[in-house]
Protein backbone atom coordinates (compact mmCIF):
# COMPACT_ATOMS: atom_id res chain seq x y z
CA UNK A 1 0.00 0.00 0.00
CA UNK A 2 1.14 3.46 -0.99
CA UNK A 3 1.14 6.22 1.73
CA UNK A 4 0.29 9.52 2.14
CA UNK A 5 3.73 12.00 1.99
CA UNK A 6 3.44 15.06 3.54
CA UNK A 7 5.62 17.75 1.91
CA UNK A 8 5.81 20.55 3.50
CA UNK A 9 3.67 22.78 5.72
CA UNK A 10 2.40 26.80 6.62
CA UNK A 11 2.93 27.32 10.36
CA UNK A 12 1.32 31.04 11.18
CA UNK A 13 2.86 31.78 15.26
CA UNK A 14 0.86 34.18 16.96
CA UNK A 15 3.02 36.31 19.41
CA UNK A 16 6.05 37.04 18.12
CA UNK A 17 7.36 40.61 18.47
CA UNK A 18 10.72 40.33 17.81
CA UNK A 19 13.40 39.41 15.60
CA UNK A 20 15.31 37.20 17.96
CA UNK A 21 12.08 35.53 19.07
CA UNK A 22 11.56 34.76 15.35
CA UNK A 23 15.41 33.10 14.77
CA UNK A 24 15.39 31.33 17.79
CA UNK A 25 11.58 29.63 16.59
CA UNK A 26 13.22 29.07 13.27
CA UNK A 27 16.68 27.04 14.69
CA UNK A 28 14.01 24.67 16.80
CA UNK A 29 12.14 24.15 13.93
CA UNK A 30 14.83 23.28 11.67
CA UNK A 31 16.53 21.05 14.30
CA UNK A 32 13.15 18.92 14.29
CA UNK A 33 14.43 15.38 12.71
CA UNK A 34 11.83 15.45 10.07
CA UNK A 35 12.20 19.23 8.64
CA UNK A 36 14.78 19.74 6.15
CA UNK A 37 14.38 23.38 5.68
CA UNK A 38 12.56 26.03 6.87
CA UNK A 39 11.63 29.80 4.97
CA UNK A 40 10.42 32.33 7.05
CA UNK A 41 7.92 35.26 6.12
CA UNK A 42 8.35 37.61 9.33
CA UNK A 43 5.65 39.80 7.76
CA UNK A 44 2.75 37.31 8.33
CA UNK A 45 4.98 35.22 11.26
CA UNK A 46 4.84 32.22 9.03
CA UNK A 47 7.16 29.66 8.57
CA UNK A 48 7.22 26.71 5.61
CA UNK A 49 8.17 23.89 6.44
CA UNK A 50 10.37 21.94 3.99
CA UNK A 51 9.80 17.89 5.07
CA UNK A 52 12.33 15.50 4.37
CA UNK A 53 11.26 12.93 2.14
CA UNK A 54 9.85 9.43 3.22
CA UNK A 55 10.03 11.08 7.16
CA UNK A 56 7.10 10.81 8.90
CA UNK A 57 5.85 13.95 10.40
CA UNK A 58 5.15 14.80 14.13
CA UNK A 59 2.84 17.85 14.35
CA UNK A 60 2.63 17.66 17.92
CA UNK A 61 6.75 18.46 18.08
CA UNK A 62 5.91 21.30 15.79
CA UNK A 63 3.34 22.22 18.33
CA UNK A 64 5.53 21.74 21.50
CA UNK A 65 8.27 23.87 19.98
CA UNK A 66 6.10 26.67 19.32
CA UNK A 67 4.87 26.33 23.14
CA UNK A 68 7.90 26.09 24.22
CA UNK A 69 9.31 29.24 22.85
CA UNK A 70 5.75 30.67 24.91
CA UNK A 71 4.32 31.46 21.09
CA UNK A 72 0.94 29.86 19.61
CA UNK A 73 -0.21 28.30 16.74
CA UNK A 74 -2.96 30.71 14.79
CA UNK A 75 -2.91 27.69 11.87
CA UNK A 76 -0.83 24.58 11.00
CA UNK A 77 -1.48 24.07 7.56
CA UNK A 78 0.31 20.58 5.56
CA UNK A 79 0.44 19.45 1.99
CA UNK A 80 0.25 15.88 1.53
CA UNK A 81 0.60 14.20 -1.73
CA UNK A 82 -2.62 11.83 -1.84
CA UNK A 83 -1.57 10.32 -5.40
CA UNK A 84 -2.21 6.49 -5.52
CA UNK A 85 -3.61 6.50 -1.45
CA UNK A 86 -6.85 5.04 -0.73
CA UNK A 87 -9.34 6.95 1.68
CA UNK A 88 -10.44 4.44 4.31
CA UNK A 89 -13.45 6.02 5.75
CA UNK A 90 -11.93 9.71 5.18
CA UNK A 91 -8.97 8.56 6.95
CA UNK A 92 -5.55 8.06 5.87
CA UNK A 93 -2.53 6.54 7.18
CA UNK A 94 1.90 7.81 7.35
CA UNK A 95 4.06 5.39 9.37
CA UNK A 96 2.17 4.58 12.50
CA UNK A 97 0.16 7.93 12.29
CA UNK A 98 -3.86 8.37 11.44
CA UNK A 99 -5.40 11.21 9.51
CA UNK A 100 -8.83 12.12 9.62
CA UNK A 101 -10.46 13.91 6.87
CA UNK A 102 -13.35 15.78 9.19
CA UNK A 103 -15.15 17.76 6.23
CA UNK A 104 -14.45 15.87 2.91
CA UNK A 105 -17.70 16.74 1.20
CA UNK A 106 -17.59 14.47 -1.46
CA UNK A 107 -14.70 16.05 -2.59
CA UNK A 108 -12.59 13.89 -4.90
CA UNK A 109 -8.90 14.41 -3.44
CA UNK A 110 -5.44 13.71 -5.66
CA UNK A 111 -1.93 14.94 -6.25
CA UNK A 112 -0.60 17.76 -3.84
CA UNK A 113 -3.75 19.03 -1.04
CA UNK A 114 -3.14 21.08 1.67
CA UNK A 115 -5.01 20.62 4.84
CA UNK A 116 -5.63 22.48 8.20
CA UNK A 117 -4.51 20.58 11.55
CA UNK A 118 -7.39 21.10 13.83
CA UNK A 119 -6.23 18.99 16.92
CA UNK A 120 -5.80 21.11 20.20
CA UNK A 121 -2.66 22.59 20.34
CA UNK A 122 -1.95 23.06 16.87
CA UNK A 123 -4.63 25.57 15.81
CA UNK A 124 -6.50 28.22 18.11
CA UNK A 125 -9.50 27.07 20.73
CA UNK A 126 -12.29 28.06 18.47
CA UNK A 127 -10.95 26.28 15.56
CA UNK A 128 -10.28 23.04 17.05
CA UNK A 129 -13.64 23.54 19.14
CA UNK A 130 -15.78 23.88 15.94
CA UNK A 131 -13.87 20.40 14.13
CA UNK A 132 -13.57 18.78 17.12
CA UNK A 133 -16.87 18.58 18.89
CA UNK A 134 -18.94 16.11 16.18
CA UNK A 135 -15.82 14.39 15.52
CA UNK A 136 -16.32 10.79 16.84
CA UNK A 137 -13.11 8.30 16.31
CA UNK A 138 -12.02 4.93 17.30
CA UNK A 139 -8.54 4.70 18.92
CA UNK A 140 -5.79 4.42 16.43
CA UNK A 141 -4.40 1.04 16.82
CA UNK A 142 -0.95 2.22 16.72
CA UNK A 143 0.12 5.91 17.11
CA UNK A 144 -1.68 9.36 17.21
CA UNK A 145 -4.68 10.23 15.56
CA UNK A 146 -4.92 13.74 13.64
CA UNK A 147 -7.44 15.71 12.76
CA UNK A 148 -7.71 17.19 9.68
CA UNK A 149 -9.94 19.65 7.92
CA UNK A 150 -9.91 21.03 3.91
Amino acid sequence: MVRAQFTQARLQVAGLNCALCSKTTERQLKALSFVSDVKPDLMHNIYVLIFKPGAPVNFDQIGVVVHNENFFVSFLKATVNLDEVKLNDNTFTNGTETYRLLNPSGKTLSGAVELTVVDKGLAPRSVSKKYLGAATDEPAKTGRVYHLAI
